[in-house]
């Protein structure tokens, strides 16, 4: 089990995926060197891997919240093979296994059936499918805003770590293209790989590299996240609250709940319930607490329903298998 100093390294990646040792080493409170180790060790061990990901954006693509129910018989021949497409993210098992969530990457203006013939193998094991678009994420543009396994830092902690870091893009459209695949495929494989490793596998220059990665940074087309093993750190009940709130109280209810420590995610989204939010707490017990006491003190939610992931084979760039995250492709 993670202790304070793992919680506080974990704390201080989400703030700065990239920082260097020393800094990590600096507001965690050891030296850069058992920064490195323990870094290494919850790395090595599968409990969280940080990633370079490409916006689906940059190339034309919208996010598309799939909730697909199946046979419970058929249900994970089905989930491994979404599983395993790149184009696919952050799937799940719910409703007692037999419901698949989601996330598909496909262009605004597909037809439904597109979607579904281009994204989902053939299978009469389908029973049901509902295809939202992700209309607007509300705090962090990625699953790991989770805050909820401690190691909380000070604002000047904080402030040390993201002064270079700008909150929201702020260069020109600048999309990945062919040439950028091998620096990309490294830092999905790897988002805290050196500029000096990054140039060794382009072919590039280190200052190429360095001018390459600003300019994708800046303009929104790559971000870093970290995929964290939420079990391994004390929290083992996930759960999809779906909710319908008005147009009026939209915004102020997404932005309350994506402060919310047990949120990894929120979002605005098309469809009857118009919120998705992404909880993760301790127990069913902690849910409890945290939907009869947080969710309910926020005014404009009238109505919600709870699915309960009972297991989760993907997030943002890693696969979950026998207890560990592994990268989704091979290295």
């Amino acid at each position: 089990m993670a202790d304070e100093i793992d919680r506080r390294i974990l704390r201080a990646l989400h703030h700065s995926p990239r920082a260097s040792f020393r800094l990590i080493g600096e507001v965690a409170g050891v030296s850069e060197q058992t920064a490195a180790r323990r870094y290494q060790a919850l790395r090595r061990e599968g409990v969280m891997r940080v990633v370079g990901l490409v916006n689906p954006e940059a190339h034309g693509l919208a996010r598309w919240i799939t909730r697909i129910r199946c046979r419970p018989d058929r249900v994970a021949s089905l989930a491994d093979a979404l599983t395993r497409r790149p184009d696919i993210a952050y799937v799940g098992l719910a409703s007692g296994g037999s419901e698949i969530i989601c996330m598909i990457h496909s262009p605004v203006d597909a037809a439904r059936d597109d979607i579904l013939l281009r994204q989902l193998p053939k299978a009469a094991s389908v029973l049901d499918v509902s295809i939202d678009l992700l209309i607007h994420p509300f705090g962090t543009d990625s699953f790991s805003g989770w805050g909820g396994y401690g190691g909380h830092l000070t604002p000047e902690q904080v402030d040390l770590l993201t002064d270079d870091r700008s909150a929201t893009p702020t260069g020109p459209q600048d999309p990945p293209g062919a040439e950028d695949t091998p620096l990309l495929d490294a830092l999905a494989e790897d988002g805290r790989t050196t500029h000096t490793r990054l140039a060794e596998l382009t072919g590039w220059s280190t200052a190429r590299v360095a001018r390459r990665l600003a300019a994708l940074e800046s303009s929104g087309a790559l971000s870093y996240d970290i995929d964290l093993l939420a079990e391994r750190l004390g929290h083992h009940l996930n759960a999809t609250l779906w909710l319908r709130v008005t147009p009026a109280h939209l915004r102020q209810v997404g932005e309350e709940l994506a402060g919310h420590d047990e949120v990894a995610f929120a979002c605005a989204k098309s469809g009857e319930d118009n919120i998705m939010v992404v909880v993760t707490c301790r127990d069913a017990e902690d849910l409890y607490r945290y939907l009869t006491t947080r969710v309910a003190a926020v005014p404009g939610i009238d109505a919600y329903s709870v699915s309960i992931r009972v297991r989760r084979l993907k997030q943002a760039a890693s696969l979950i298998a026998h207890g560990r995250l592994i990268p989704s492709s091979p290295a």
